[in-house]
């Protein structure tokens, strides 16, 4: 179970902090909805540990992730900027969420090339992320999401960019990850990705 109690955040000047509190369990997608500036990329961060809340906890089974550094968190993300790096191909990018030091093994680098195959990028594995459309940049970032297998996963807009088959084909992979056991916080502005994907919705 991800806990989410009384977590309160203010940027410097903000009148009026946020103060977010749900819970979700394993296997299910929590879908955060609200207006621009409601406070959704900061929730992300703020789980993600990239921002420090004022006061409030955020619990996985029970124990506190507060202070712990964004690497020893059970989470892995796709925010918005896709976080891709430019030198490096389309398969070393999705390998370092495998391992950080591309310590990739045969069955690695299968898994690797079956999921270019699933997400429509089959034989983009030797290009460079500025040889790849906005939509294939997004599909390369989810990708290593999933293939990372933390059990939390936090989605920002996961599916900005991309056609309606992409995004089809997308929602049906998120899916296949719940029924595996993943637990899904999604901020996203499209309403059919909530009604399809999440189990709840958290509006800011």
């Amino acid at each position: 179970m991800l806990e989410v109690k009384n977590l309160v955040f203010a940027y410097p000047g903000q009148e009026s902090p946020w103060n977010f509190q749900f819970s979700v369990a394993p296997g299910q997608c929590i879908a955060i909805h609200g207006a621009s500036g409601s406070g959704k990329s900061t929730l992300m961060n703020l789980l993600a540990g990239f921002l420090e809340p004022q006061s409030g906890d955020i619990l996985w089974q029970g124990e506190s992730l507060r202070y712990c550094a964004p690497w020893q968190r059970p989470m892995t993300s796709v925010f918005q900027e896709h976080n891709l790096f430019e030198h490096l191909s389309v398969e070393a990018n999705i390998g370092l969420g495998i391992h950080p030091g591309l310590k990739l093994t045969p069955k690695d680098q299968q898994a690797i090339e079956r999921g270019l195959q699933s997400v429509g990028l089959g034989g983009f594995g030797k290009r460079l992320p500025g040889d790849l459309s906005g939509g294939q940049r997004q599909r390369v970032a989810l990708l290593r999401a999933m293939l990372r297998k933390q059990p939390i996963m936090l989605l920002d807009e996961p599916l900005t960019g991309l056609d309606s088959e992409a995004r089809a084909l997308l929602r049906q992979l998120l899916l296949k990850q719940k029924t595996q056991g993943a637990l899904i916080v999604l901020a996203s502005h499209d309403e059919e990705d909530r009604l399809i994907l999440a189990d709840s919705v958290c509006r800011l």
